[in-house]
This record gives structure tokens, sequence and C-alpha cells, in this order.
């Protein structure tokens, strides 16, 4: 058996020491496609997805009548909506909690692409733009991986705040030999404020010594 090289950190330890920079790369991804998927399909929902004329007696022209996908798929921004806040709830999240959040995810958004696609195929009157729907079930597709990721890797990803957390357990400075740190001196100033407290309670002067 080889003995490592001094200067040389195992193979594994270098592993290790790369892998929260992977995972905090697979939680940005998923956090994009989550909100980047929600945010398109709820702007697409919103655009004109069909336009029924209704004829009127020569010379009126034809009334125009303007369907949103909103108007005609009434839950489908507000999946969107759900699947935006979801998405950035992923950050708040950890454990357990975030990949079932994932799943929640990945079904908000498997709804919302069928709901795209569905305008994609239906005979809607009049006049009918197609590419709308499509956006729409791009954004459902895209929020549909970034919550399929979330369930399957996120369990192991940095929750926000963690590494601030952290860093003020670090930075607790240990009390000083024999009791005269920071911690006792902060009492005997309590304990000091109180007593000039009480005597002002009784018509002292506590500055008279």
């Amino acid at each position: 058996m080889t003995a490592a090289e001094p200067g040389t950190a195992p193979a594994s330890d270098a592993g290790r020491g790369a892998r929260p920079g992977a995972q905090r790369r697979e939680l940005t991804y998923a956090v994009l496609l989550c909100v980047a998927g929600a945010g398109l399909a709820l702007w697409a929902s919103t655009r004109t997805w069909a336009v029924e004329l209704t004829a009127r007696p020569t010379p009126l022209p034809p009334v125009r009548d303007a369907r949103t996908g909103a108007g005609l798929l009434p839950w489908l921004p507000a999946l969107a909506l759900v699947g935006l806040a979801g998405g950035g709830a992923v950050l708040a999240t950890r454990g357990r909690a975030r990949r079932l959040l994932g799943g929640l995810l990945c079904v908000l958004g498997a709804a919302v692409a069928a709901g795209g696609g569905y305008g994609l195929v239906a005979a809607f009157d009049g006049e009918v733009a197609r590419h709308w729907p499509a956006l729409c079930l791009l954004g459902g597709v895209l929020a549909t991986a970034g919550g399929l990721l979330t369930a399957l890797r996120g369990r192991h990803w940095p929750a926000m705040g963690a590494r601030y957390e952290r860093r003020s357990a670090g930075d607790a400075a240990p009390a000083a030999p024999g009791g005269g740190g920071r911690g006792e001196g902060d009492r005997v100033t309590g304990r000091q404020t109180t007593e000039a407290w009480d005597a002002l309670d009784r018509g002292e002067d506590p500055t008279v010594s």
C-alpha cells in the first residue's frame, strides 16, 4: 500500500469538498426551473388564446370576443401562481418537507402542462392562437422538471440561512478562565442597573455613595 504524498489530500476528501458546491448548483437549477416555468405559464395564460366573432346585421361589423387562457381555463393561472410561490419556498425548506414540496410542484407542473396541451388541441370558435398554449405547455414541463429534481435530490441540499447559522455558532467567543468573560461582565452590569432602579423607586439617589 502506497502512502499519500505530503500536502496531497485524499481523493475522498476532495470529493467531499466539491459536493456542497454541486448541491448548491442543483438547488439553483431546481428553483430556476420551477420559477421560470411557472412564470412563463402564468404569463402565457393571460394572453389571448382565441377570438370569437359574433355576426351582426349589415352594415355593423362583427363583435370580437377575446378569450384568454385564464378565461377558458380559470384554474390554470391559479396553479401557476402556486407553483411560482412553491419555487421560492424550495429555498426555505429542508429534508423531507422539501421533498414533499418537490412532489407537489411536480404535480402542479404536470397539471399546467396538461392545460397548455388542451389549448393546443381544443376546437375553439373563431381565430385561435396556438403559440400561447404551447408556451404554457413548455412552462409546465419546466416546472415539472424542477419539482422532480427537488423530490429526488432535495433532501441533501442546503437550506437558506444555514451558512449564517454556522457562522454565528463559530463566532461565539469562549469565556475567559475564572469566569471573567464577557457574559459575566454583562450580568454584573445588569445587576447594577436593577439596583439603581430599585433605589430610585425608594426615593434615594443612586449616584450618592
